[in-house]
Protein backbone atom coordinates (compact mmCIF):
# COMPACT_ATOMS: atom_id res chain seq x y z
CA UNK A 1 0.00 0.00 0.00
CA UNK A 2 1.28 3.21 -1.24
CA UNK A 3 1.83 6.31 1.69
CA UNK A 4 0.85 9.45 0.34
CA UNK A 5 2.74 12.73 1.12
CA UNK A 6 1.16 16.37 0.39
CA UNK A 7 3.23 19.26 0.77
CA UNK A 8 2.07 23.13 -0.11
CA UNK A 9 4.22 25.39 1.81
CA UNK A 10 5.70 28.79 1.51
CA UNK A 11 9.23 30.02 3.24
CA UNK A 12 10.01 33.63 2.82
CA UNK A 13 13.70 34.65 3.50
CA UNK A 14 14.99 38.18 3.43
CA UNK A 15 16.28 37.95 -0.44
CA UNK A 16 14.30 35.01 -1.91
CA UNK A 17 11.15 33.06 -1.12
CA UNK A 18 10.84 29.25 -1.50
CA UNK A 19 7.00 27.69 -2.73
CA UNK A 20 6.97 24.33 -3.12
CA UNK A 21 3.22 22.28 -3.46
CA UNK A 22 3.26 18.61 -4.66
CA UNK A 23 1.60 15.44 -4.16
CA UNK A 24 3.56 12.00 -3.76
CA UNK A 25 2.20 8.34 -3.76
CA UNK A 26 5.12 6.24 -2.56
CA UNK A 27 5.00 2.74 -2.69
CA UNK A 28 7.09 0.98 0.23
CA UNK A 29 10.97 1.00 -1.12
CA UNK A 30 10.25 3.76 -3.35
CA UNK A 31 12.27 6.47 -4.09
CA UNK A 32 11.25 10.24 -4.79
CA UNK A 33 13.76 12.62 -5.69
CA UNK A 34 14.07 16.54 -5.08
CA UNK A 35 16.36 17.73 -7.93
CA UNK A 36 17.49 20.99 -9.15
CA UNK A 37 20.38 23.35 -8.94
CA UNK A 38 22.11 24.49 -5.52
CA UNK A 39 20.03 27.21 -4.29
CA UNK A 40 16.61 25.89 -5.44
CA UNK A 41 15.31 25.31 -2.34
CA UNK A 42 15.40 21.48 -1.92
CA UNK A 43 16.89 21.12 1.37
CA UNK A 44 14.96 23.97 2.97
CA UNK A 45 11.89 21.40 1.83
CA UNK A 46 12.99 18.27 3.13
CA UNK A 47 14.03 19.87 6.34
CA UNK A 48 10.49 21.44 6.47
CA UNK A 49 8.67 17.84 5.99
CA UNK A 50 11.32 16.42 8.55
CA UNK A 51 10.29 19.16 11.08
CA UNK A 52 13.84 20.77 11.35
CA UNK A 53 12.45 24.09 9.58
CA UNK A 54 9.11 25.84 10.12
CA UNK A 55 7.23 27.27 7.05
CA UNK A 56 5.76 30.66 7.02
CA UNK A 57 2.53 29.10 5.96
CA UNK A 58 0.84 25.92 3.93
CA UNK A 59 0.48 22.41 5.17
CA UNK A 60 2.56 19.71 5.28
CA UNK A 61 0.46 16.13 5.45
CA UNK A 62 1.61 12.27 5.56
CA UNK A 63 -0.85 9.76 4.56
CA UNK A 64 -4.30 11.01 7.65
CA UNK A 65 -1.55 12.70 9.99
CA UNK A 66 -0.91 16.46 9.52
CA UNK A 67 2.68 17.33 10.77
CA UNK A 68 2.05 21.11 9.70
CA UNK A 69 -0.35 23.91 9.33
CA UNK A 70 -0.10 26.64 9.46
CA UNK A 71 -3.73 28.03 10.36
CA UNK A 72 -4.18 25.58 12.41
CA UNK A 73 -0.85 26.17 14.62
CA UNK A 74 -0.05 22.86 14.07
CA UNK A 75 3.89 22.03 13.45
CA UNK A 76 4.93 18.26 14.89
CA UNK A 77 8.29 18.07 16.59
CA UNK A 78 10.63 15.90 14.39
CA UNK A 79 10.61 12.73 17.00
CA UNK A 80 6.42 12.73 16.33
CA UNK A 81 6.48 12.75 12.86
CA UNK A 82 8.51 9.34 12.14
CA UNK A 83 11.03 10.20 9.85
CA UNK A 84 14.55 8.69 9.08
CA UNK A 85 17.17 11.43 8.20
CA UNK A 86 20.75 10.79 6.49
CA UNK A 87 22.77 14.33 5.58
CA UNK A 88 25.26 14.50 3.52
CA UNK A 89 27.86 14.33 6.31
CA UNK A 90 26.54 11.37 7.91
CA UNK A 91 26.94 13.23 11.04
CA UNK A 92 27.89 9.64 13.00
CA UNK A 93 29.24 10.11 16.38
CA UNK A 94 32.88 9.91 16.53
CA UNK A 95 33.03 8.42 20.23
CA UNK A 96 30.82 6.26 19.60
CA UNK A 97 31.03 2.70 18.06
CA UNK A 98 29.28 1.25 14.91
CA UNK A 99 26.88 -0.60 16.92
CA UNK A 100 26.37 2.13 19.40
CA UNK A 101 25.70 4.70 16.59
CA UNK A 102 23.26 2.55 14.97
CA UNK A 103 21.50 2.34 18.92
CA UNK A 104 21.27 5.69 19.42
CA UNK A 105 17.52 6.15 18.51
CA UNK A 106 16.81 2.82 20.15
CA UNK A 107 16.71 3.92 23.93
CA UNK A 108 13.26 3.12 24.17
CA UNK A 109 13.53 -0.63 23.87
CA UNK A 110 15.13 -2.45 26.77
CA UNK A 111 18.82 -3.24 26.10
CA UNK A 112 18.41 -6.77 24.77
CA UNK A 113 16.05 -5.46 22.21
CA UNK A 114 18.17 -2.58 21.25
CA UNK A 115 21.01 -5.59 21.16
CA UNK A 116 18.66 -7.81 18.78
CA UNK A 117 17.81 -5.03 16.42
CA UNK A 118 20.74 -3.71 15.87
CA UNK A 119 22.08 -7.41 15.11
CA UNK A 120 19.44 -7.33 12.81
CA UNK A 121 20.38 -3.91 10.98
CA UNK A 122 23.86 -5.11 10.97
CA UNK A 123 23.76 -7.75 9.05
CA UNK A 124 20.87 -6.26 7.09
CA UNK A 125 23.07 -3.15 5.75
CA UNK A 126 26.26 -5.83 5.92
CA UNK A 127 28.56 -3.90 8.30
CA UNK A 128 28.17 -6.71 10.96
CA UNK A 129 32.04 -6.84 10.91
CA UNK A 130 32.47 -3.37 12.03
CA UNK A 131 30.37 -3.39 14.73
CA UNK A 132 33.06 -2.44 17.73
CA UNK A 133 35.10 0.16 15.60
CA UNK A 134 34.67 3.97 15.47
CA UNK A 135 33.53 6.32 12.61
CA UNK A 136 37.19 6.86 11.74
CA UNK A 137 38.34 3.35 11.07
CA UNK A 138 35.85 2.88 8.61
CA UNK A 139 35.84 3.70 5.13
CA UNK A 140 33.51 6.68 3.04
CA UNK A 141 31.07 3.95 1.94
CA UNK A 142 30.66 2.02 5.06
CA UNK A 143 30.76 5.15 6.81
CA UNK A 144 27.27 6.14 4.54
CA UNK A 145 25.76 2.36 4.90
CA UNK A 146 26.34 2.71 9.29
CA UNK A 147 24.47 6.62 8.90
CA UNK A 148 21.81 4.80 6.84
CA UNK A 149 21.22 1.54 9.00
CA UNK A 150 21.00 3.83 12.02
CA UNK A 151 18.26 6.27 10.40
CA UNK A 152 16.32 2.69 9.22
CA UNK A 153 16.97 1.23 12.93
CA UNK A 154 13.47 3.00 14.33
CA UNK A 155 11.85 2.01 11.56
CA UNK A 156 10.57 5.49 10.50
CA UNK A 157 7.65 5.73 8.56
CA UNK A 158 9.70 7.91 6.19
CA UNK A 159 12.93 8.14 4.65
CA UNK A 160 14.90 11.76 4.22
CA UNK A 161 18.24 11.60 2.55
CA UNK A 162 20.18 15.14 2.03
CA UNK A 163 22.68 14.54 -0.92
CA UNK A 164 23.71 11.32 0.28
CA UNK A 165 27.04 10.74 -1.73
CA UNK A 166 28.14 14.41 -1.94
CA UNK A 167 30.30 13.73 0.77
CA UNK A 168 32.17 10.68 -1.08
CA UNK A 169 34.81 11.00 -3.59
CA UNK A 170 33.44 10.55 -7.43
CA UNK A 171 34.87 6.58 -7.76
CA UNK A 172 33.28 6.13 -4.10
CA UNK A 173 30.15 7.76 -5.28
CA UNK A 174 29.79 5.69 -8.27
CA UNK A 175 29.83 2.66 -6.75
CA UNK A 176 27.75 3.22 -3.75
CA UNK A 177 24.88 4.53 -5.95
CA UNK A 178 23.69 1.09 -6.93
CA UNK A 179 24.30 -0.48 -3.74
CA UNK A 180 22.34 2.68 -2.06
CA UNK A 181 19.36 2.00 -4.66
CA UNK A 182 19.90 -2.00 -3.38
CA UNK A 183 19.35 -1.09 0.28
CA UNK A 184 16.96 1.86 -0.08
CA UNK A 185 14.77 -0.98 -1.77
CA UNK A 186 15.54 -3.64 0.61
CA UNK A 187 13.84 -2.32 3.69
CA UNK A 188 10.62 -1.15 2.20
CA UNK A 189 10.53 2.17 3.68
CA UNK A 190 9.36 5.18 1.05
CA UNK A 191 12.32 7.55 1.12
CA UNK A 192 12.70 11.26 -0.59
CA UNK A 193 16.45 11.90 -1.75
CA UNK A 194 17.47 15.55 -2.57
CA UNK A 195 20.32 16.02 -5.11
CA UNK A 196 21.45 17.57 -7.88
CA UNK A 197 23.31 15.31 -9.68
CA UNK A 198 21.55 13.71 -12.67
CA UNK A 199 23.34 10.16 -12.52
CA UNK A 200 21.81 9.77 -8.79
CA UNK A 201 18.36 10.78 -9.66
CA UNK A 202 18.34 8.57 -12.49
CA UNK A 203 20.35 5.68 -10.54
CA UNK A 204 17.76 5.87 -7.30
CA UNK A 205 14.36 7.53 -8.32
CA UNK A 206 11.05 6.56 -9.05
CA UNK A 207 9.12 9.92 -8.82
CA UNK A 208 10.82 13.30 -9.57
CA UNK A 209 10.30 16.53 -8.43
CA UNK A 210 12.31 18.91 -10.12
CA UNK A 211 12.74 23.16 -8.53
CA UNK A 212 14.23 25.57 -9.74
CA UNK A 213 14.78 29.23 -8.35
CA UNK A 214 12.71 28.66 -4.92
CA UNK A 215 9.42 26.95 -7.04
CA UNK A 216 8.56 23.09 -8.44
CA UNK A 217 8.77 23.48 -12.36
CA UNK A 218 7.85 19.92 -12.71
CA UNK A 219 6.92 16.21 -11.54
CA UNK A 220 6.41 12.98 -12.93
CA UNK A 221 8.51 9.85 -13.39
CA UNK A 222 12.28 10.47 -13.73
CA UNK A 223 12.39 8.87 -16.77
CA UNK A 224 9.43 10.69 -18.37
CA UNK A 225 10.79 14.34 -16.83
CA UNK A 226 14.26 13.51 -18.15
CA UNK A 227 13.15 12.69 -21.88
CA UNK A 228 10.41 15.47 -21.77
CA UNK A 229 11.08 18.49 -20.01
CA UNK A 230 8.19 20.81 -19.52
CA UNK A 231 10.07 24.05 -19.86
CA UNK A 232 13.75 25.03 -21.37
CA UNK A 233 14.85 26.03 -17.36
CA UNK A 234 13.69 22.49 -17.04
CA UNK A 235 15.39 20.89 -20.03
CA UNK A 236 18.72 22.75 -18.83
CA UNK A 237 18.28 21.75 -15.23
CA UNK A 238 18.11 17.66 -16.38
CA UNK A 239 21.39 17.93 -18.49
CA UNK A 240 19.20 18.09 -22.06
CA UNK A 241 22.50 19.57 -24.00
CA UNK A 242 20.70 20.90 -27.44
CA UNK A 243 18.12 23.34 -26.92
CA UNK A 244 17.12 25.44 -30.23
CA UNK A 245 14.45 27.46 -31.01
CA UNK A 246 12.02 26.78 -34.06
CA UNK A 247 9.14 26.84 -35.99
CA UNK A 248 6.58 24.16 -37.07
CA UNK A 249 6.20 24.18 -40.58
CA UNK A 250 4.38 21.30 -41.45
CA UNK A 251 2.34 18.33 -39.14
CA UNK A 252 1.84 15.20 -41.58
CA UNK A 253 1.57 11.60 -40.67
CA UNK A 254 2.24 11.84 -37.05
CA UNK A 255 5.32 14.24 -37.35
CA UNK A 256 6.20 17.57 -36.84
CA UNK A 257 8.41 19.36 -39.47
CA UNK A 258 10.84 22.03 -37.76
CA UNK A 259 12.49 24.67 -39.52
CA UNK A 260 15.30 25.77 -37.62
CA UNK A 261 17.44 28.79 -39.18
CA UNK A 262 17.65 27.36 -42.46
CA UNK A 263 17.41 23.29 -41.09
CA UNK A 264 14.94 21.10 -40.83
CA UNK A 265 14.18 19.07 -38.24
CA UNK A 266 11.51 15.77 -38.01
CA UNK A 267 9.67 15.04 -34.40
CA UNK A 268 7.16 13.01 -33.74
CA UNK A 269 3.83 14.39 -32.01
CA UNK A 270 4.00 14.23 -28.54
CA UNK A 271 0.65 16.81 -28.28
CA UNK A 272 -1.28 18.67 -30.86
CA UNK A 273 0.98 20.43 -33.28
CA UNK A 274 -0.01 23.40 -34.85
CA UNK A 275 1.96 25.12 -38.34
CA UNK A 276 3.51 28.02 -37.35
CA UNK A 277 3.90 27.61 -33.81
CA UNK A 278 6.78 28.46 -32.37
CA UNK A 279 8.37 25.81 -30.08
CA UNK A 280 12.36 25.08 -28.51
CA UNK A 281 13.64 21.78 -29.54
CA UNK A 282 15.07 19.32 -27.24
CA UNK A 283 17.90 16.87 -28.36
CA UNK A 284 19.35 14.76 -25.84
CA UNK A 285 23.44 13.85 -26.38
CA UNK A 286 22.97 9.97 -26.14
CA UNK A 287 19.64 10.23 -29.00
CA UNK A 288 22.37 11.72 -31.32
CA UNK A 289 24.75 9.07 -33.47
CA UNK A 290 27.89 9.87 -35.45
CA UNK A 291 28.73 8.69 -38.60
CA UNK A 292 31.49 8.79 -41.16
CA UNK A 293 29.62 7.91 -44.25
CA UNK A 294 27.63 10.57 -46.29
CA UNK A 295 24.77 7.79 -46.22
CA UNK A 296 23.89 6.85 -42.93
CA UNK A 297 21.56 4.13 -41.96
CA UNK A 298 17.79 5.17 -42.77
CA UNK A 299 16.54 3.90 -39.61
CA UNK A 300 16.76 7.41 -38.07
CA UNK A 301 14.15 10.00 -39.40
CA UNK A 302 16.97 13.54 -39.11
CA UNK A 303 20.50 13.21 -40.39
CA UNK A 304 22.57 16.13 -40.63
CA UNK A 305 25.77 16.64 -42.67
CA UNK A 306 28.13 18.62 -40.38
CA UNK A 307 31.81 19.06 -38.89
CA UNK A 308 32.56 18.42 -35.13
CA UNK A 309 33.48 21.79 -33.83
CA UNK A 310 34.57 20.29 -30.28
CA UNK A 311 35.39 17.49 -28.75
CA UNK A 312 35.59 17.21 -23.98
CA UNK A 313 35.94 14.37 -22.24
CA UNK A 314 33.67 13.23 -19.63
CA UNK A 315 35.18 9.95 -17.97
CA UNK A 316 34.86 7.36 -20.53
CA UNK A 317 32.25 9.06 -22.47
CA UNK A 318 33.27 12.22 -24.70
CA UNK A 319 31.14 15.38 -25.65
CA UNK A 320 31.12 15.72 -29.28
CA UNK A 321 30.11 18.82 -30.62
CA UNK A 322 28.45 19.06 -34.47
CA UNK A 323 28.06 21.62 -36.38
CA UNK A 324 25.46 21.27 -38.98
CA UNK A 325 24.00 24.98 -39.69
CA UNK A 326 22.91 24.46 -35.36
CA UNK A 327 25.45 23.03 -32.94
CA UNK A 328 24.31 19.32 -32.23
CA UNK A 329 26.08 17.79 -29.04
CA UNK A 330 26.39 13.90 -29.09
CA UNK A 331 27.63 11.65 -25.96
CA UNK A 332 30.21 8.94 -27.38
CA UNK A 333 32.61 6.47 -25.75
CA UNK A 334 35.94 7.25 -25.98
CA UNK A 335 36.73 3.72 -27.44
CA UNK A 336 34.27 5.48 -30.17
CA UNK A 337 35.84 8.16 -31.08
CA UNK A 338 39.12 6.55 -31.48
CA UNK A 339 37.64 3.70 -33.52
CA UNK A 340 35.97 6.25 -35.95
CA UNK A 341 38.73 8.84 -35.63
CA UNK A 342 36.94 11.82 -34.79
CA UNK A 343 38.55 15.26 -34.03
CA UNK A 344 37.70 18.90 -34.34
CA UNK A 345 37.74 19.56 -38.24
CA UNK A 346 36.21 15.55 -38.68
CA UNK A 347 33.19 15.96 -41.58
CA UNK A 348 30.23 13.43 -39.74
CA UNK A 349 26.72 12.89 -40.22
CA UNK A 350 25.01 13.20 -37.05
CA UNK A 351 21.50 11.26 -36.90
CA UNK A 352 18.66 11.70 -34.84
CA UNK A 353 15.35 9.31 -34.39
CA UNK A 354 11.82 11.32 -34.63
CA UNK A 355 10.69 9.84 -31.41
CA UNK A 356 13.80 11.09 -29.65
CA UNK A 357 12.92 14.94 -30.46
CA UNK A 358 10.60 16.26 -27.27
CA UNK A 359 9.22 20.17 -28.50
CA UNK A 360 8.72 22.39 -25.87
CA UNK A 361 5.50 24.88 -26.78
CA UNK A 362 6.73 28.80 -26.73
Amino acid sequence: MADEIIVDIEKRFPDASIRAEFRLDLAPGSTAILFGPSGAGKTTVLRSIAGLERPDRGVICFNQDTWFDHTRAINQPPETRGVGLLFQEFALFPHLTVRQNIEYGLDHHPKPERRRISDQIMQLFEVAELADRRPRQISGGQAQRVALARAVAPRPRILLLDEPLGALDLPTRARVRTELRRLLERVEIPSIVVTHDRAEALALGQHIVVMIDGEVRQIGCVEEVFRRPASAAVAHSVGVETILRGVVVAVKDGLARIQIGECFVSAAIQEESREQDRVLVSIRAEDVTLQLAANPSESARNHFAGIIESIEGDGATERVCVDCGFFLVALITRSSREELGLDAGTAVTASVKATAVHLIPL
